[in-house]
């Protein structure tokens, strides 16, 4: 029998062997491109997913920047710098509920009620945080390390006893903003918000220098990963940014001067019965703003409270540059002022001057060009001469000046040199948002309802603080021109700005301190002008003047008062007022020029004293309790060694700074309004 020549078995076997063969490298090319097509075409996202699982970032906060007190006013006696805020570390306390159990999440969250204070709201909402499907929910914020400690110390054996992992309740570090001086310049710093933003977690100004310096003050949080371990910690695996910390602004304000400036402002309030008060202390060369007082006070820990309160709301705004009022008759030196410029350019002119400053002028006549009422003075002055009506602060005498004035050089002249000269109806450029630029009356020009701003007798009004509105700081700013010698500075809150680097190195952003800045100041007023204006001034707190309560025992000064009617549904209301005193002291060599505000004092008549809403008797004595304060703070000696009260062994009436020139004014002026022979007939 011949052999067959096929194998049927061994070729079933070898097609078999293919099959089987073919399958498995199909199923390795599958595994082969599937690996290929998760490792290689979707890595990115896979590794992702695995590190999202495995790890998370956390952020690492930044300290914003803060603000420092002036530690170089005084004269050859630096300080320490002061912070007026600070950033303390504080805690979140955040849950992982997926890694809590259920059965443990109820205990868990009551054990937190007995040991965070949360308000009633949050307590209503802690319970159901546990069952949401999330990896992170914050329960509480701002733990102090105290309450951090003790919750750790419950919760790390509890977790431990139940095998839950520890990292299923955590704490996030930030900083949170701290006031060591309290109340302390509330409304010019302001704030930030507790809940800061959520992306950047950058803190939220609620105003003042913190809002305006906010691109300074903000830093750039780092990040942290963190792997996830079931039994343990967490672990740290790597920082991947550095927090970058925010600039630090050392301001021109000094805490001594400030908390002085505090404390007497809030007497004299309480003491005239005002709805508010406030003050201005600026240095006349620099335009540095030394203090900037204003009671009520603002706390800004306390924020929400005040702006929670609409009758609260009102203490937060800075009144000193967003409140705009009549200035009243501390505008008369600049009337003055105007009234001299306007001599000097019609002298270039070749032409007569308006006015001699020493001349007899008649004052009993009040009537003026498009006024239907006469202008009135406090008493009844026939003739004065300049420092006679600055003296007695005669509205009359301030009209005819300005009268003359736009007579010879137009009204367009008058608005210019208040405007340009001394910069009324303009914003100064504080670093503050919210500044009011005042109003300026302009000829031609109508008010929204439509009648002129600038009508016949507006200069008459303008020449005594009226038809005119300005913010304390612009009056502050004019009155630096007097004692300076004629420059118009301009108003800083800041000496510089620097930030710190990680490697220690500093960089200047901004520099206020430089030379250069003070050689800007234009020139508006003549040396000789403001001479003669501020021994004008000089009368105002002497015997006769107007401010007798002004006057800074032991030092020179020079000043003026104002009260002026607030308008009230549309009208003047006497029993509505806005009294102020600005000073320059010490005359020899000024410190600082010194406006104090009190907002309606209380209407009426003190026996033996006099008005209480008037200046002279509200504002005058805190103006000369700052400053008598501040200059020995500043350690700067009495330039007016006899000038003491009555009584007082330092006293003489010889000796004493302006006293035998103001006997001699005061004879000049009985014997101009015949007061010698009135009073011998009686």
């Amino acid at each position: 029998m011949q052999p067959s020549n096929q194998d049927p078995v061994g070729a079933s076997d070898r097609k078999r062997l293919v099959f089987i063969s073919l399958g498995i490298f199909s199923f390795f090319a599958i595994l082969i491109a599937q690996f290929y097509r998760i490792q290689i075409l979707e890595g990115d996202k896979w590794t992702k997913e695995a590190k999202r699982q495995h790890f998370f970032i956390v952020k690492e906060p930044f300290l914003r920047g803060t603000f420092f007190s002036n530690a170089s006013i005084k004269r050859g006696h630096p300080e320490t710098p002061q912070r007026f805020v600070i950033d303390i570390q504080k805690f979140h306390l955040y849950i992982d509920p997926l890694s809590i159990p259920a059965e443990h999440r109820s205990t868990i969250a009551k054990k937190l009620l007995s040991l965070v204070s949360f308000s009633l709201t949050e307590q209503l909402e802690l319970r159901p945080q546990f069952d949401l499907k999330s990896r992170s929910r914050k329960l509480a914020m701002w733990l102090d390390r105290e309450q951090r400690d003790l919750i750790m110390q419950w919760w790390l054996p509890y977790a431990r006893q139940h095998k839950i992992p520890r990292n299923s309740l955590f704490f996030v570090n930030d900083y949170q903003r701290s006031y060591p001086f309290g109340k302390l310049l509330g409304q010019v710093l302001h704030t930030i918000q507790n809940n800061k933003d959520e992306v950047t977690n950058q803190g939220v100004p609620t105003g003042g220098l913190e809002l305006y310096f906010n691109k300074y003050l903000k830093g750039k949080q780092g990040k942290r990963s963190l792997m996830r371990s079931p039994r343990n910690s967490f672990e740290t695996d790597s920082v991947i940014a550095s927090p970058q910390n925010g600039a630090d602004i050392y301001l021109t304000i000094n805490h001594c001067l400030q908390t002085i400036a505090e404390e007497e402002i809030a007497k004299g309030v309480k003491k005239c019965k005002a709805k508010s008060g406030w003050a201005v202390m600026m240095d006349p060369k620099t335009g540095e703003i030394l203090a900037l007082a204003q009671y009520p006070f603002f706390h800004p820990a306390d924020y929400q409270r005040y702006f929670n309160d609409p009758l609260l709301i009102e203490v937060t705004r800075l009144q000193a540059i967003t409140d705009a009022n009549e200035p009243g008759s501390i505008m008369k030196p600049f009337t003055i002022a105007v009234a001299l410029k306007a001599n000097e350019v019609l002298r270039q002119r070749n032409e007569a001057p308006i006015f001699d400053p020493d001349e007899k002028m008649a004052t009993s006549n009040s009537h003026f060009r498009g006024r239907s009422k006469p202008l009135k003075d406090t008493h009844l002055h026939h003739f004065c001469n300049l420092e006679m009506a600055l003296q007695k602060s005669s509205n009359i005498y301030m009209a005819r000046l300005v009268e003359k004035v736009v007579d010879r050089l137009g009204n367009n002249w008058y608005r210019q040199m208040l405007f340009e000269a001394f910069g009324f109806g303009r914003k100064t450029g504080i670093e503050l948002s919210s500044e009011s630029p005042g109003l300026l009356p302009t000829p031609g020009k109508k008010h929204p309802n439509g009648t002129l701003e600038w009508s016949v007798s507006s200069p008459y009004s303008m020449a005594m603080g009226h038809n005119i509105q300005v913010s304390s700081l612009q009056v502050a700013r004019a009155y630096c021109i007097l004692a300076n010698g004629g420059f118009l500075v301009q108003p800083t809150l800041v000496k510089k700005i620097v930030r710190t680097n990680s490697d220690g190195t500093q960089d200047i952003l901004l520099d206020n301190t430089k030379p250069e800045r003070i050689a800007k100041f234009p020139r508006v007023l003549s040396q000789e002008m403001v001479e003669r204006v501020v021994k004008g001034m000089k009368y105002t707190t002497k015997p006769g003047g107007t401010a007798r309560r002004a006057d800074v025992w032991g030092y020179t000064e020079a000043g003026k008062t104002g009260t002026a009617d607030k308008i009230v549904k549309g009208t003047y209301s006497p029993a509505h007022c806005c009294s102020s005193f600005v000073g320059i002291t010490p005359l020899s060599d000024p410190a600082f020029v010194l406006v104090v505000t009190m907002d309606e004092p209380e209407y009426g008549y003190i026996p033996g004293i006099g008005k209480n809403h008037h200046g002279g008797t509200c504002s005058a004595p805190v103006f000369r309790e700052i400053a008598q304060r501040s200059l020995e703070y500043l350690g700067i000696a009495p330039d007016d060694p006899f000038g003491y009260p009555v009584g007082d062994p330092r006293y003489d009436k010889n000796k004493a700074d302006w006293m035998p020139e103001t006997r001699r004014l005061q004879e000049m002026y009985e014997k101009w309004n015949n007061m010698s022979g009135k009073a011998s007939k009686k």
